[in-house]
């Protein structure tokens, strides 16, 4: 049973990546046919073409590889400076250009003329390589909303889930007292598991953190605690203790390894599912944006890290990362878990939301052949026509994206190489949730 609802999960997220790809591809098609651009394929996957269908002018299909997407675009790059689209060179370097202007033009029809890619003002080439990744940002944000206020997510409540007996440093991690360790405020004012703190000094939450900053902003001072035990209310006394605790960002986040002294009660909270708000959430989702955006960042340096977990048994970072088959099979393990059906789902979706929004930011660096890329040789164009008009010199004419294409065919090979990295590394030494 564990074995097929492990290939269930594969299978299902194998479907959402398929989605999430012909949906940022939809945002290139849309906007390219409203440009007036001229579409002939539109595909899904990559290699051997295994369905299709043409409509209109523009050929629909799935092929066999579900590992990205694309459209074609008629004349995505502008002809050479002799106005040639079909001169050869013995230069491998202007070579690979010439080559790529070529099959820019390759299906190029009578009357295509005014529908190149190229021709449209850079505004309107910023939208149409924009849309892609803008249209997985939309669907990340509706799924993430979806999950954190519809099903919740698992976080810490102002439920008690254990009393420590004696105040002890964190940074010392023991959990057994000493003797001469002084008795925790918690315990001394008679706290106990399955009590719910309803208000702190006279502030009534339901909020963790916020709990959690009220206590550590005021030690040696004597406060009331208005619990809520088994549907009643009961009133604590307790003077709160000064203690080395673990530091917390500005996010709310614990930093590891890190320590300040501040206020301590001496309780430990109980973990459960709570639906955020639409504030809340949007919180939530901008403190995910700053994390992925770090683990891009970071993305270079853990590559050794990934070498040794993929050639040398060397131990894989939960924080590693991870390609298609390493999320997909975070998804079957998913299915697996010993977890009610509602939260594999919203845990589920939550991985499906998480991929959306590392495909937004990934296709969002400028650099061939994403769709960043593109975008910055489009603004570099405006930018330069501007200041041609400006300055009243002659219109320096569309920026040629093609001769960029040597460092696109360097990036794509750095790309495949760390994605060769990635994949041997998820089928040998997988980073597992379980």
């Amino acid at each position: 049973m564990t074995t097929l609802m492990m290939i269930l999960g594969i299978v299902v997220f194998a479907f959402g990546l398929l989605i999430s790809i012909a949906w940022h591809e939809l945002g290139h098609l849309s906007t390219a046919k409203l440009f007036g651009i001229r579409v002939p394929q539109y595909m899904v996957g990559f290699g051997p073409t295994i369905w299709s269908r043409k409509k209109g002018e523009t050929e629909y299909g799935i092929k066999a590889v579900p590992f990205g997407g694309y459209i074609r675009m008629i004349g995505m790059f502008p002809p050479g400076d002799d106005g040639k689209i079909t001169a050869r060179s013995t230069s491998p370097w202007r070579g690979m250009i010439e080559d790529a202007r070529s099959a820019a033009f390759e299906e190029l029809r009578p009357g295509d003329e005014t529908r190149l890619f190229y021709t449209r003002a850079p505004w309107k080439r910023v939208i149409v390589m924009f849309a892609g990744p803008f249209m997985n940002l939309i669907l990340a944000v509706a799924l993430f909303l979806t999950v954190l206020m519809g099903f919740g997510i698992s976080q810490q409540t102002t439920t008690v889930s254990s009393v420590s007996q004696c105040v002890i440093a964190q940074s010392e991690n023991r959990d057994t007292c000493k003797k001469g360790d002084p008795a925790s405020p918690a315990a001394a004012a008679g706290l106990k598991p399955g009590d719910k703190i309803v208000s702190f000094d006279g502030v009534r939450t339901d909020d963790w953190n916020k709990l959690s900053d009220l206590i550590r902003s005021d030690p040696g001072k004597p406060v009331a605690i208005v619990v809520d035990r088994k549907g009643k209310e009961v009133t604590l006394h307790a003077t709160i203790a000064t203690n080395q605790v673990a530091k917390k960002d500005s996010s709310g986040q614990i930093v590891q390894g890190k320590y300040v002294s501040a206020g301590f009660l001496g309780f430990s909270a109980a973990t459960g599912i709570v639906k955020q708000d639409f504030g809340q959430s949007l919180t939530w989702m901008g403190d995910r944006v700053g994390d992925a955006v770090d683990s891009i960042a970071a993305l270079p340096g853990k590559i050794p890290g990934l070498w040794d977990a993929a050639f040398d048994g060397g131990k894989r970072a939960p924080d590693s990362p991870m390609g298609v088959v390493g999320a997909a099979r975070v998804g079957g393990e998913i299915f697996t878990l010993d977890v009610p059906a509602t939260q594999q789902l919203a845990m589920f979706v939550m991985l499906v939301a998480g991929f959306n929004l590392s495909l937004f930011l990934f296709n969002m660096l400028p650099l061939l052949p994403l769709d960043g890329g593109h975008i910055a040789g489009a603004l570099w164009e405006s930018l330069r026509r501007n200041l041609a008009r400006l300055l009243k010199r002659p219109d320096p004419g569309p920026f040629d994206v093609a001769k960029l294409m040597p460092v696109a065919y360097v990036v794509a090979g750095i790309f495949v190489c760390f994605t060769l990295l990635v994949l041997v590394a998820d089928v040998v030494n997988p980073v597992k949730i379980t």
